[in-house]
């Protein structure tokens, strides 16, 4: 880790060295300069540059400072859509197609991709840097290693479509550079998102299964913290899941997230204006002053009319077709992760319905242990009863009278044997009614 971080970070510049060095280099008058300003939160105040990851087209690598207004201007994005990617702050997984770019906000892939360019705020984090290199293995690597892990089936299915544009010039047998770009952060952070939730699969059966062999206070908070980290791991790769199906279900966002095909356009139509007014030049108009009607040669604004029409109708051709074949190829994409999330939030759903069964299991036992307790506790009662028939008789005789049976020896043998067997009967009449009603088991 230690090399990638010196191989991502560039070495300081000599420039700002030497105005560092210059900073602290006195005078000619004996005193320092911009002595009692701190220049660092000056510079902090003033612009808030940040330290960004830049990685082109050609998986080239460089740290940059930009400010937040520069950075918006440079991707043409709107200050709440870079809040998104402040560190700072807790957003839910986002992905936005805008005009010239698309913001990805991913669990820690945090970035801006554009046509050129993919950027990301500097951090240390090991899967920001692990983004980082498998974007540039990626790009410097053939076509043919990027698109092994489709299958022959996506190969041949990409084989057996005309690619032909209206030139004749076929396209690439690729994805652009933007749909690259995005393929690597939704494999980050599904991947991420899965080894997070076999992680909690692996700690969690084994504390289940010791839990309901053994109910103790500490397994049951165990099990509480378990279920509080399963509960906000869900939300998470829900919220994912959602931002993927509400992509796939919304063909004008994932025509906009095109960025190639939008600044093909636009540079197809820029070249077109400069062929028309070299046009224009040809036949001896000045291309910076008005052209009167009246004086216009009609033969040439006949034919830059119909150069025109023919040329519109052909933008428009080219942009239908390629962009019902952009939507199909991102669909195809974003359908893959999609099914990735998908068995993701599977396993944590089955995870938490085990941990349902594992509390209603619970709630069984304990409440069998309570009926248990309630059984004994009425034949407790019972015995207590039978036994008070004993204290009645010792009452009644222990009166201050005299009768004849206090004359004879063998007369409190029979009291006690008449009493005892008394209450025997009396206990097993209660035990029986209590199994005929069904109050106990039988």
């Amino acid at each position: 880790m230690a090399d990638l971080k010196e191989r991502l970070l560039p070495p300081k510049p000599q420039s700002a060295i030497n105005i560092r060095d210059a900073s602290y280099r006195p005078s000619a008058s004996g005193r320092q300069p911009f002595q009692g300003m701190d220049l660092s939160g000056l510079k902090k105040r003033g612009q808030g540059l940040r330290s960004w990851i830049r990685v082109d087209t050609s998986g080239n690598s460089q740290i940059i400072e930009v400010d937040k207004f520069t950075m918006m201007r440079r991707c043409d994005l709107p200050a709440r859509d870079l809040r998104l990617l402040d560190p700072l702050f807790v957003y839910p997984s986002t992905i936005l197609g805008r005009e010239k770019a698309i913001v990805v906000n991913l669990e820690q892939i945090r970035c801006i991709i554009t046509a050129d360019e993919v950027l990301l705020l500097n951090s240390l984090d090991s899967y920001v840097l692990q983004y980082v290199v498998e974007l540039q293995r990626r790009l410097t690597s053939g076509v043919g290693e990027v698109w092994q892990s489709e299958g022959p089936e996506l190969s041949r299915r990409r084989s057996s479509r005309g690619f032909d544009n209206v030139y004749g010039s076929p396209s690439p047998d690729y994805l652009p550079f933007e749909f690259r770009a995005l393929e690597v952060a939704l494999e980050a952070a599904c991947t991420f998102l899965d080894s997070q939730a076999a992680e909690l699969e692996i700690e969690a059966y084994p504390l289940l299964d010791e839990l309901t062999s053994k109910i103790s206070t500490l397994n049951l908070e165990r099990v509480r913290r378990l279920k509080s980290r399963l509960v906000a791991l869900t939300r998470r790769v829900q919220k994912v899941r959602d931002e993927i199906e509400q992509l796939m279900d919304d063909d004008g966002d994932m025509a906009e997230m095109y960025l190639t095909e939008k600044k093909s356009g636009m540079e197809s139509s820029f070249y077109g204006d400069q062929s028309l007014m070299g046009l224009r030049s040809n036949d001896g108009l000045s291309a910076s002053a008005p052209v009167s009607p009246v004086y216009s040669p009609p033969e040439s604004r006949r034919l830059e009319k119909s150069f025109s029409i023919a040329r519109s109708r052909h933008e428009s051709m080219r942009s239908s077709e390629s962009t019902t074949e952009n939507i199909e190829e991102l669909e195809m994409l974003l359908e893959a992760y999609f099914v990735l999330i998908d068995s993701t939030l599977n396993k944590l759903t089955s995870l938490k319905e085990y941990i349902d069964d594992t509390e209603d299991f619970i709630n069984i036992q304990l409440d069998n242990v309570r009926n248990q307790l309630i059984q004994f506790e009425l034949l407790l009662t019972t015995a207590t009863f039978v036994v008070a028939i004993f204290g009645v008789v010792a009452g009644i005789f222990g009166m201050n009278f005299a009768i004849p049976m206090f004359d004879d020896p063998g007369a409190f043998k029979w009291v006690l044997i008449v009493t005892g067997v008394s209450g025997i009967i009396i206990f097993c009449a209660f035990v029986w009614f209590f199994k005929y009603r069904r109050l106990m088991p039988l």
